[in-house]
């Protein structure tokens, strides 16, 4: 078997491009002859197609990269597999994704999604995101570089760190854990909120926002915000100093962190609902926090994202759920019973750990893919 993997390469620290140079050197592990390449570099995937004759080209991204994911191979005989990561309207890409063999999506609640936008079920396989469990482990708390981390946080030892890592803190559940926090706050121990954001123009504004939330509920001393770029190289070090990893996600087709953090044995709060369903077992990994509301849309507007050349307003027969809020109330249960209970944080932890090597470690979801490509395509 041949594959030519499209995704962010050379790989930023983004979800995507993890998600995509992870798939591509487990499969090189495993044996198989592989090559990566940016996935909107035309003229050297074309070089690809060209001396490399690939079997398949698997492209990571959401439904509107389809231009460069399946339509740029398709125009020079290859077989493209998009592996999706997004839910969303698919407009005018609908025929050309129903016309595939095969469909990688990163959750059951992704494929629930996509069928309910109109493509075939059939041609939908679950693949979910690999993650490296020889750089995400377990560390001590007198490791010199977890010690490093919470200094550099003005964190001390003996003072519980809670932690959220996203592109910006509000989508992965900030807020709401924030108004948990304050809930808790004179019934819980010494505790500092951790929120990790990339350094983008959209997540200034949102950063702002969250801060004056936290002013307003009189917890801003507990709560700091680091905007610092960083490398996928320090990010093991930055789980790893947590106690707790809190993410209720407003919106997550998978939950990366949620993987990596349980990979460093750290027990998650999440919410019922979506791509969490598929990796956190509530209560034995995680706290998964109900469903308190779901923010539904009765039409959207579209452009050329979703291939249409002018902007397209689309009306739905029935409301289309954009964005979900976990129960604040819940969320203070649980974090309260994890911060004062080190006991269970560390059992919690230890059966995270176990559950992302089994089911989640990168070489497991490239012989996972091998396995479905070879089902669904004969291809060897």
């Amino acid at each position: 078997m041949k594959v030519l993997v499209l995704y962010d390469y050379p790989p930023s620290p983004g979800g995507l491009a993890t998600q995509g140079d992870l798939l591509y050197r487990g499969l090189l592990e495993l044996g198989v002859d592989a090559h990566a390449v940016h996935f909107e570099s035309a003229q050297e995937k074309e070089w690809y197609y060209r001396w490399f004759e690939p079997d398949v080209v698997v492209g990571i991204g959401y439904w509107g990269h389809t231009p460069q994911l399946v339509l740029h191979p398709q125009r020079y005989g290859i077989v493209p597999i998009p592996w999706l990561v997004a839910d969303g309207y698919i407009a005018n890409y609908q025929e050309v994704l129903n016309d595939l063999p095969l469909i990688l999506v990163t959750s059951n609640w992704v494929k629930e999604m996509y069928v309910r936008d109109g493509i075939k079920a059939s041609t939908i396989e679950v693949l979910p995101v690999g993650c490296d469990t020889t750089s995400f482990i377990p560390f001590g708390k007198n490791d010199p570089k977890i010690m490093a981390v919470r200094e550099s946080l003005g964190i001390p030892p003996d003072q519980l760190m809670i932690l959220t890592v996203g592109g910006d803190a509000a989508s992965k559940g900030a807020q709401e854990v924030m108004q948990a926090l304050a809930i808790i706050d004179t019934k819980a121990p010494d505790w500092k909120y951790v929120c990790k954001v990339w350094p983008q123009p959209r997540t200034k504004a949102q950063n702002l926002l969250d801060l004056e939330m936290a002013i307003h509920l009189g917890i801003e001393k507990n709560v700091t915000y680091a905007t610092n770029t960083v490398s996928r190289n320090f990010m093991p070090y930055l789980i790893g100093a947590c106690d707790i990893y809190a993410a209720p996600s407003r919106l997550e087709g998978f939950g990366m962190p949620q993987v990596e953090a349980g990979a460093c044995g750290k027990p998650v709060i999440g919410i019922k609902a979506m791509g969490m369903l598929d990796t956190l077992l509530h209560e034995k990994t995680a706290f998964l926090a109900e469903v308190a509301q779901k923010i539904v849309v009765k039409e959207v507007v579209l452009g050329k994202e979703s291939g249409f050349e002018n902007k397209q307003t689309i009306e739905f027969d029935i409301p289309r759920t954009v964005d979900y809020r976990a129960n604040v109330q819940e969320i203070a249960k649980y974090m309260l019973l994890l911060m004062g209970n080190e006991k269970l944080r560390i059992a919690m932890g230890n059966a995270a750990r176990e559950h992302v090597v089994e089911h989640f470690d990168y070489r497991v979801v490239a012989k996972k893919f091998i396995q479905i490509v070879q089902d669904k395509l004969g291809i060897d």
